[in-house]
């Protein structure tokens, strides 16, 4: 068995969602991710593919047969492929949902309905469900019907209007950050959704979606703007509303400082010998220093560049000063700290050598994350969940004859 852990103290304590089984419907990225954290947490995450499967299984780095970016969103998951498109498969569905605690989902609005497991069948068939829907702008208002894709909803979500400078336009950020978002939140739902049925008995319905995820991630430039009505500066690796902070110039490249305080900022003037510029009402206050920000970063460029990064990095850290080096990815995987966070695993996949992905973030000291199963080959446990559901291994052959799995 493979075994990626957030930590040596594996224990004896059953994971905080064992037992709990997830009938997980989602596809591409968004969903994945969720029923992802939902399996690395311990629950039984059975993932419904149709004949072809999911897709990123064709997509990004493929070695000895495996996608790797697919490795990494579906580990801790079972495998079955199922025709959804005809009765006896949507029977087998409704089978599978019957023994489920959590269904997710990341179709578009109206599919559930299509499957027989709209709102008011759920809640007469399977009370104490808990559905998890993923979407692209909610299931409500005028955009409910509209295809998405996490480049649009960065666009929409106000995201992109203050990413990048004056001089680059908005800009998208790198990594699929809207997927993701929406995903930790209908996980971050569903944990709160379980809680309350241990409660009081019922399940509910669990909605985010990959615009509003986004909203609400605007923190202080969304406050700035609710509060005054006018957007934030564009201010690229500049912080909008503070002053210094940003990437500056040692003798060998960029440091990111993030003197977030005066306190902080005293000890980082200080260090690099700009400590008398306090002094003077040009940059007393941080407002003054806002205004003033292109005349600031020069002086500072200057007084760093005498030195390099690594020096200025040791120095700025023992004072106190938040800072770093702009990492490639390639230096983020080999950086010593992400090894002691075992944030890079290496989980063995038979048949496909080993894969390395992402860790967990998340460290719970008694129970902690861990993969228990690598990311399945394409319907690798349909017999296995079948028979657990309760059909016989005649009923199993009929189903795999007549192509319904």
């Amino acid at each position: 068995m493979a075994r990626g852990t957030s930590g040596e103290q594996t224990g004896t304590m059953a994971q905080p969602l064992a037992g709990v089984r997830v009938v997980d419907l989602t596809r591409i990225l968004s969903g994945p991710f969720c029923s992802m954290l939902l399996g690395d947490l311990g629950a039984d995450v059975i993932k419904v593919e149709g004949r072809e499967g999911d897709e990123v299984r064709r997509q990004g780095a493929i070695i000895e047969g495996m996608s790797w970016y697919f490795a990494s969103f579906n580990r801790n998951k079972r495998s079955i492929t199922l025709d959804l498109r005809s009765d006896e498969g949507k029977a087998v569905l409704h089978r599978l949902v019957a023994g489920a605690d959590v269904l997710v989902e990341n179709f578009r609005p109206g599919v559930l309905d299509k499957l027989g497991l709209g709102t008011a069948e759920r809640e007469r068939l399977y009370p104490r469900l808990v559905v998890a829907s993923v979407n692209g702008y909610g299931s409500t208002g005028p955009y409910a019907e509209r295809p998405a894709f996490d480049f649009i909803t960065q666009a929409m979500s106000g995201f992109m209007a203050v990413n990048g400078t004056p001089e680059t336009g908005p800009l998208r950020c790198g990594p699929p950050i809207t997927d993701l978002v929406a995903g930790l939140y209908a996980a971050f739902g569903v944990l709160a959704a379980l809680r309350v049925r241990d409660r009081d008995g019922r399940g509910q319905a669990v909605e985010s979606s990959l615009m509003m995820g986004m909203v609400s991630m605007l923190a202080y430039l969304s406050a700035s703007q609710l509060a005054t009505g006018t957007p934030p500066p564009v201010t690229g690796n500049d912080h909008p509303i503070a002053s210094p902070y940003g990437l500056f110039q040692a003798a060998d490249g960029g440091v990111a400082v993030a003197p977030s305080t005066q306190a902080v900022l005293r000890r980082f003037l200080s260090e690099i010998g700009l400590e008398h510029l306090l002094a003077e009402p040009r940059f007393a206050t941080n407002a003054d220093r806002v205004a003033t920000r292109s005349e600031l970063n020069a002086l500072i460029d200057e007084a760093m560049r005498g030195e390099t990064q690594e020096t200025w990095i040791a120095r700025l850290n023992a004072a106190g000063v938040p800072c770093g080096r702009v990492q490639t990815l390639a230096e983020m995987v080999e950086d010593p700290q992400v090894a002691a966070q075992e944030m890079v695993l290496d989980i063995p996949h038979p048949g496909h050598g080993t894969v390395r992905m992402t860790g967990f973030p998340v460290k719970l000291s008694g129970t902690p994350c861990r993969v228990e199963r690598p990311a399945p080959d394409l319907g690798a446990h349909t017999d296995d969940v079948l028979a657990e559901a309760g059909y016989a291994p005649e009923e199993i052959a009929a189903l795999r004859e007549s192509g319904v799995v």
